[in-house]
């Protein structure tokens, strides 16, 4: 199993299809991630640019923090508040994250490890798209 040392102190090429099924709108992403320490653990940032359809290109941005857990890695916002956790080895689901009415479920594929994928399943009310991501070492 990795654990948080795998990812300190890397940077990741990051490629995200989006496609979202409510709106037949497809999307990509590109850019970078970053693992830096902070604490006891470490801070995601991802920087880069979207693209929905036909649309403008966009920046984006996001960070998250990382935890070690005893049998895994948990996923918090900046602010604190729980994300979601994941057993980083082989390919197997996180714990589900209920936003409001809209659920996220998340894959994780380390399996081709230096490569990794995480895919995202959102549905609900509001939201009902698929969103898969490939980090390369960069």
């Amino acid at each position: 199993m990795l654990t948080l040392a795998d990812f300190t102190g890397t940077r990741w090429i990051v490629s995200r299809a989006i496609d979202d099924r409510r709106g037949v709108v497809r999307g990509e992403f590109s850019g970078t991630a970053n693992f830096v320490p902070q604490g006891e653990g470490l801070v995601y940032h991802e920087v880069g640019r979207l693209r929905m359809a036909q649309g403008p290109i966009l920046a984006a941005e996001r960070r998250y923090l990382w935890l070690s857990l005893a049998d895994g890695i948990e996923v918090r916002f900046t602010d604190d508040r729980p994300f979601h956790r994941f057993r980083p080895e082989g390919r197997g689901p996180g714990t589900d994250h209920p936003c409001g009415a809209d659920l996220y479920r998340v894959t994780y594929d380390f399996g081709r490890w230096p490569e990794w994928e995480a895919e995202w399943v959102v549905t609900g009310p509001a939201k009902d798209y698929r969103m898969v991501t490939t980090y390369r070492l960069g």
